[in-house]
């Protein structure tokens, strides 16, 4: 069975994995989509995230749609039906788990972060609370996008926007653009979307963004030198909380989103500390996904405007090397294995 392997940095190629075995009620699926994700670029381009390093061959892919293999009477799973997978596995007994914080739980098996092999390979075994539900006329496109569409969702609800505040998001990637809609969805004010990339902001614009910018600095042209009252912070730069720490205003929100190069941030104390912001940081995702289902469903937001380009296997070095330079009109590629 082929897989897309991950072996160092900007070192990508096809290789072999066994076949997977539904052993411990495990649950054969065919993979039909996955998502190059934000952190998968950190991978291909850093070979790392902080402790978790490449540090043999690994399988990246954690925001996938797939195809159930086998009837599953005990889990009312139908051979055939479309599904989506959670990638994370949280231990269920922690003390954050128990808090109801499983998207902090230190024991948590997480598909496609080093070691544990994702989804970019023709088919897997997962556990059984990993298969989420989906209504059957979801797209494949739509499938996938439901697991960054939980990491937003999971960021507004730390960011609680009030209604008509002003929010501000820095870093228009896959899943500043989510924010951008969701911004616009939760009844905020004026939404500014700042990217260097001038397909990205447009594509901001046409998700809901109020004015778009190339630099943080027009947020206070914007606002009469005030500053936005929430920045929600999607880059992957480590200027990324500087700059939400400019743009914000005088005892305002800001929500860490992204994640930096070189696994820090440079900011500059001063200001951050006499504006007395509210400092948030947020880790993937707690129980969102029906809460994404019923957004795709009531098409609340065009989820699949944001993949813009497919790619089989054999395409998958190409697809991490677009997305990762912003290249091609690239926002997020889906990587079909069985294409």
């Amino acid at each position: 069975m082929k897989a897309l392997y991950i072996r160092g940095v900007r070192d990508i190629a096809i290789g072999e994995v066994p076949e997977p075995k539904a052993g411990n009620g495990r649950v054969l699926v065919e993979i039909l989509g996955v998502g190059v994700c934000g952190s998968d670029l950190h991978y291909y381009v850093e070979g790392s995230i902080g402790s978790q390093v490449v540090s043999e061959p690994f399988i990246p892919g954690h925001e996938f749609a797939a195809r159930v293999l086998e009837t599953r009477k005990d889990l009312g799973l139908t051979a055939g039906e479309l599904i989506a997978v959670d990638p994370a596995i949280p231990c269920g007994h922690c003390e954050w788990c128990l808090r109801g914080e499983i998207n902090l739980c230190p024991n948590t098996i997480f598909s496609g972060a080093p070691p544990h092999p994702g989804a970019m390979t023709e088919r897997l075994a997962i556990d059984p609370c990993q298969v989420v539900k989906v209504p059957q006329h979801f797209t494949v496109e739509e499938t996938m996008m439901l697991e960054p569409l939980g990491v937003a969702i999971h960021a507004v609800d730390l960011a609680r926007p009030g209604l008509l505040e002003s929010v501000a998001v820095i870093g228009c990637g896959p899943i500043g653009l989510l924010l951008v809609a969701l911004a616009r969805f939760s009844g905020a004010g004026d939404v500014f979307a700042i990217d260097p990339v001038l397909y990205r902001r447009e594509q901001a614009g046409a998700l809901g963004a109020s004015r778009i910018g190339a630099d943080r600095s027009e947020v206070g042209e914007w606002t009469g030198g005030r500053g936005a009252d929430l920045v929600l912070e999607a880059t992957n730069s480590p200027d990324g909380f500087q700059h939400a720490a400019e743009a914000v205003r005088i005892g305002g929100r800001v929500v860490l989103v992204g994640i930096p190069e070189g696994d820090s941030y440079a900011l500059a104390a001063a200001n951050a500390r006499r504006k007395g912001l509210s400092v948030k940081f947020s880790r993937r995702m707690g129980h969102v996904y029906p809460r994404a289902i019923a957004l795709v469903k009531n098409r609340a937001l065009d989820v699949s405007a944001i993949v813009t380009h497919r790619f089989d296997l054999a395409g998958g070095a190409r697809a991490f090397e677009l997305q990762s330079a912003c290249a091609d009109g690239a926002l997020k590629s889906l990587i079909l294995p069985n294409a």
